[in-house]
């Protein structure tokens, strides 16, 4: 029992937030942006027979919103523009944290 009490006042000292953390390191931080289009089931045999020009039908409906992800956590949802030629996505709902949470 002795060693019990004794441990317990380092775990509760060490968990304990002394300091905030630093916005500057926090910005730093490096996160996976991705975007889904949708997606699709298919037997592995149906997938050896994949070609070029070969068509996949994805779960979406056209024109349905695009799926914005972080770190593989959908985070907001928006429609394909074009910027300077290249793909970019307009936000058109972004999803609130409380939600993000439940599906983490």
């Amino acid at each position: 029992m002795s060693d019990t009490t004794t441990e317990t006042p380092e775990l509760e000292h060490s968990a304990e937030p002394s300091k905030q953390i630093n916005p500057e390191v926090l910005q730093n931080i490096s996160v996976t942006l991705s975007i889904e289009v949708g997606r699709a089931m298919i037997k592995i045999k149906d997938l050896m027979r994949l070609s070029q020009g070969s068509v996949v039908e994805l779960d979406r409906i056209a024109g349905e919103p695009l799926d914005l992800l972080i770190n593989n956590t959908v985070v907001a949802q928006g429609e394909v523009v074009l910027v300077n030629e290249r793909y970019g996505i307009r936000l058109t709902r972004v999803v609130p944290a409380s939600e993000r949470m439940k599906n983490l």
